[in-house]
């Protein structure tokens, strides 16, 4: 029987972050052990996080690479001490290192999310063709340490929306049934202000590509550019703003920072939206 993927239909679904590094824009160094990370991640989860991404390589802008060993070590012992503790969301790892997708999907990760769309590593195909795991194809512009050196495209909507098209047929090629695909604009990854704008009023665009869409703004320097708050830690309210504008424009999947104040904003939005 064929598999669909549980996160086509309904949602909204939450996707909380979990990152292990000392270097990430927002929580860097927060939770960059094993056990506070665990931690966090159970917390997302009791906040109702659907989906918990763990991650052991920053790829904010002009973010140096971590040896894939590094990356292992980060985020194995995570997702084993997550699927020991009882976890129930769907674990993701973040990454774009076929070894550590093989890794992570060995110690319990259901879903792989990859900011190079699988071209990163010419193996990644290979490792999740020979899988079932769920896989978030994201756009990037180039790669984290370079990415915002003067992004240039002809049409931002139109470029991403081929680019993740053309991608999308590629693992459908190589054996990956496009029931297991999702993708994601990638807010910020080798964008101008301007086009993470163009990409946050188009998202319809994505809908007939037919698999959901993945919405990554929490706490994007977009939303200091928009409303003038410097800092990271003040743009909770912006980030609220864009996650209730993806809800609007049919967006399925929530990749945020801050589970419980997003879940109690959809909430509200629903009650007034299903209001008889």
């Amino acid at each position: 029987m064929k598999k669909t993927n549980p996160f086509f239909q309904g949602g909204p679904y939450l996707m909380g972050i979990v990152n292990i590094t000392p270097d990430s824009f927002f929580d860097g160094g927060k939770f960059n052990n094993i056990n506070k990370a665990v931690e966090h991640a159970l917390q997302l989860e009791l906040e109702g996080a659907h989906i918990l991404d763990v991650g052991g390589e920053s790829t904010r802008p002009g973010a140096k690479p971590v040896s894939v060993s590094e990356e292992q070590d980060r985020v194995l012992p995570v997702i084993e001490s997550l699927k020991s503790a009882g976890c129930r969301a769907v674990i993701s790892v973040d990454t774009r290192h076929a070894a550590t997708m093989r890794a992570a999907i060995a110690s319990g990760a259901r879903m792989v999310n990859d900011v190079s769309a699988l071209r990163h590593d010419p193996d990644s195909i290979n490792v999740l063709r020979d899988s079932d795991c769920l896989v978030c194809l994201m756009h990037m512009q180039g790669d984290p340490e370079t990415m915002q050196e003067n992004p240039k495209y002809k049409n931002v909507l139109q470029d991403v929306f081929e680019f993740l098209s053309s991608r999308m047929a590629c693992c459908e090629t190589s054996g990956i049934a496009k029931s297991r695909l999702i993708v994601d604009p990638g807010i910020g990854f080798g964008k101008t202000q301007r086009h993470n704008l163009e990409l946050l009023a188009g998202l319809k665009r994505f809908q007939p590509l037919n698999v959901p869409v993945t919405l990554g703004a929490s706490r994007k320097s977009f939303i200091a550019h928009a409303a003038g708050e410097a800092t990271p830690e003040g743009r909770l309210p912006g980030s609220i703003a864009t996650a209730l504008y993806g809800l609007a424009k049919g967006v399925q999947i929530f990749r945020v920072h801050d589970v419980a104040a997003t879940r109690q904003a959809f909430a509200v939005w629903r009650a007034i939206e299903n209001l008889p």
